[in-house]
């Protein structure tokens, strides 16, 4: 499958491409033709400007006011990559620093960054070929950009760092040579253009989103199961309801769950009690409330991806060369954090049916195990599913309040856009398993109801579910339990 690197992205389905191995990046006839006219504009730019341009003829940050000579232009873009490359701590997952490559090209062939075609092309034969380059998840500011984890990315460009290639991880002079690729020598500007920009920020935010779309449908339907198991009303779910307080995700949260519900004899049929809990009663207004957030943040996200980011832009039309802010991750960093807020949530809500459902009420028995006391059945799963719902609170502490100066002052506001991404990821994976924890339970629980039935679709859920995780008659170790009902969550198509 090819993409077009070229064309302008309107939504995250489109984006799905890209995380497909097969895909391959396509740069194609007006991309190489603005990038081309870029870099000559520069060339001839710089034979007839006598005074200094910001990181083409200068150092970088609060160097700003230092010259570097016309024989040293090369030397300093190389200096500039070798000594930006601090990223630290584990490896990013190759997934993203896929995205990442994808979208440093994306962002380069608009042609307003200066670089030559080579240089982008050789980004392309990268990605094209599966060697993705050893990226570390922490140490960029997310301000002049992902500074530390795209300088990492952008080693091999200059035959320096490592790259995985086929799962295991070569000096990058080695595959360079096995392709038959010499390093490059970077001409102005080149090294700055590839550090300076959002990349690493939004290959995160982008394989977050897919992940947060993901787990919030999945949590309508887990919701669903505990509600029928839980005995709870369908009532909360008419449509009326929701016509009064017409929120979008709150509607389609509501109808998702009558969807689900359909054809279910336990919740048809009388009920003794006259109103559930808020973690049923509420799932449409908590749950849309995320589908709301999630619909606004992919506008951010999308815009990002069709931009330009790196700096001093170039305008060759305007006859321009302007240093300004568009590395500036502000955007990304804000909608990052609402990301977490608005997906800690789902788990948040998750656990408190979890626990409803282990509270012996309702007729079902405590903690869902025939004989508590001698066992304590499902106690411990709703522990650790509180512990990741405190733990994903903490984790919701924004990062774009806060900032820091570097550089000398130079540099004095910055989005901390990168620890937004990397906080929201690991938010995301905690939710998967409080799900999975729901899900657990709400499986337990219905076979406590027999022999009714619920609806015909979930019924074949746990069917499915059934398959990989059993039900518990006494105490077992659970762990291996929650793991495969993790690995069910990621196999389930939305």
């Amino acid at each position: 499958m090819n993409f077009d690197i070229d064309q302008k992205v309107h939504s995250l389905l489109e984006t799905e491409e890209l995380l497909r191995e097969d895909t391959q990046i396509v740069l194609g006839e007006e991309a190489c033709e603005r990038i081309v006219k870029c870099r000559e504009y520069l060339d001839n730019r710089m034979k007839r400007q006598k005074e200094p341009i910001y990181g083409i003829t200068t150092g970088f940050g609060s160097l700003c006011n230092v010259s570097v000579g016309e024989d040293q232009l090369s030397r300093l873009q190389k200096n500039l990559v070798m000594s930006h490359a601090c990223s630290l701590g584990d490896p990013v997952p190759v997934r993203i620093v896929r995205l990442m490559l994808a979208f440093k090209i994306k962002s380069l062939a608009y042609g307003n960054s200066g670089v030559r075609l080579e240089t982008v092309r050789r980004l392309v034969d990268f990605f094209n070929n599966g060697v993705y380059p050893m990226v570390y998840q922490q140490g960029s500011l997310g301000a002049s950009g992902d500074l530390a984890p795209l300088a990492n990315m952008c080693l091999p460009l200059i035959g320096l760092g490592e790259v995985n290639y086929k799962g295991k991880i070569y000096p990058a002079g080695e595959i360079n040579a096995l392709f038959g690729w010499e390093p490059l020598t970077l001409a102005s500007k080149e090294g700055l253009a590839l550090l300076n920009g959002t990349q690493f920020m939004l290959a995160y935010a982008i394989w977050n989103l897919h992940e947060a779309k993901r787990l919030s449908s999945m949590a309508d339907k887990i919701a669903a199961l505990s509600l029928d198991a839980y005995d709870g009303r369908i009532e909360p779910f008419t449509p009326g309801v929701h016509a009064v307080r017409p929120h979008y995700g709150q509607m389609e949260t509501a109808q998702n769950m009558r969807e689900y519900l359909s054809g279910s004899r336990i919740v048809s049929r009388p009920k003794e009690h006259v109103q559930d809990p808020y973690s049923f009663r509420c799932i449409p207004q908590v749950h849309g409330a995320t589908k709301d957030a999630l619909e606004y943040i992919e506008t951010v996200f999308i815009t990002e991806m069709n931009s330009a980011t790196d700096n001093p832009t170039i305008l060759p039309d305007e006859d321009m060369i302007v240093s300004a802010g568009n590395f500036h991750g502000q955007p990304l960093a804000i909608n990052l954090d609402f990301l977490s807020i608005a997906v800690a949530e789902l788990g948040s809500i998750s656990e408190r049916r979890t626990y409803q459902l282990i509270s012996g009420k309702r007729g079902l028995p405590s903690f869902l195990v025939a004989k508590p006391g001698l066992n304590s059945g499902f106690m411990i799963p709703q522990y650790a599913a509180a512990s990741l719902v405190s733990q994903n609170k903490q984790l919701c502490t924004p990062a774009s309040v806060d900032t820091i100066d570097s550089s000398q002052g130079q540099e004095d506001h910055v989005s901390m856009g990168a620890n937004a991404a990397t906080k929201c990821y690991r938010i995301l994976e905690n939710v998967e398993k409080i799900l999975a924890i729901e899900l657990m339970n709400a499986a337990q629980a219905l076979e406590f109801r027999r022999p009714l039935e619920t609806s015909p679709v979930l019924e074949k859920f746990v069917k499915d579910y059934r398959e990989t995780v059993p039900f518990i008659e006494e105490d077992q170790v659970m762990y291996p339990h929650i793991n495969r009902s993790v690995e069910f969550l990621r196999k389930q198509k939305v």
